[in-house]
């Protein structure tokens, strides 16, 4: 069972057409066998939060925030490592100043 701060490899469906990728992913929360989850790019051009080799990525990666989607348990392949307090926190104060912006 997944849980929130887990960085795992799960496939992605396209949008636009019936393929699929392998992707990074970080799991924000999980309910009822639909688990939310924020893309990973190692784009660093990108904005969002970094993430490093030293924290347990293959690469200096970016979580992006601006790319949340939901997918089903099954379709995560693996868990690769877990976020540290500090880096959850980094996102969660990401997230909850987009949301403020929902009070405008």
């Amino acid at each position: 069972m997944p849980r929130s701060g887990d960085v795992i490899i799960t496939r992605v469906r396209f949008a636009d057409t019936e393929g699929s990728k392998i992707r990074p992913a970080l799991v924000l929360f999980e309910d009822l066998d639909n688990v939310v989850i924020a893309g990973i790019t190692t784009n660093l051009r990108m904005k969002g939060i970094p993430l490093s080799k030293v924290e347990g990525a293959a690469q200096e990666s970016i979580i992006k925030l601006n790319y949340i989607f939901t997918i089903t348990n099954d379709a995560i392949l693996k868990t690769v490592f877990h976020l540290s307090k500090e880096k959850k926190q980094m996102v969660l104060s990401e997230i909850t100043g987009k949301l403020q912006d929902l009070d405008s």
